[in-house]
């Protein structure tokens, strides 16, 4: 594999029936690379906690996806309210989801923590009221997982 292999897709703010298939089909891809499952594992994490924060908190975005031989970056892109104070949103717990997305057993305040223990770098720009940019790599080991 020379170029990097791309996905792109799209999440709708509050479609909890549609959320988890990018999550699925970032996971299938790196299946059919032939990525180990430990990585699969972890990408699958990151993607499927930042596409519910897109459906939980930002009203949707898009979440682009380049595996390249060395490593999975991830980014998301919203329009939504932005992160006031990105450090207390990185807190396990920490959660500004609305009562009515509790109540379906959504957002605890672990999709931004668990991004961060999967990946190996996160970068998260965020401005209230403009949205929020999230950037997270997972390097795979050489020889140990990566596209040969």
């Amino acid at each position: 594999m020379n170029s990097p292999y791309e996905l792109e897709f799209s999440v709708a703010g509050e479609d909890f029936l549609a959320a988890g298939e990018g999550s699925n089909r970032v996971k299938e891809t790196l299946k059919m690379l032939g990525i180990a499952s430990d990585f699969c594992r972890r990408a699958s994490i990151i993607t499927y906690e930042a596409e519910m924060n897109l459906v939980i908190h930002a009203r949707g975005g898009t979440v682009h996806v380049e595996i390249c031989p060395e490593q999975l970056v991830l980014t998301t892109i919203d329009e939504g309210p932005g992160i006031e104070d990105v450090e207390l949103a990185m807190q396990e717990g920490y959660s500004t989801a609305p009562d009515h997305i509790r109540e379906m057993g959504f957002g605890a305040g672990m999709g931004l923590s668990n991004i961060k223990r999967n990946a190996d770098d996160l970068a998260i720009d965020s401005r209230p009221g403009e949205g929020t940019t999230l950037r997270a790599v997972v390097r795979f080991a050489q020889g140990k997982g990566g596209i040969a």
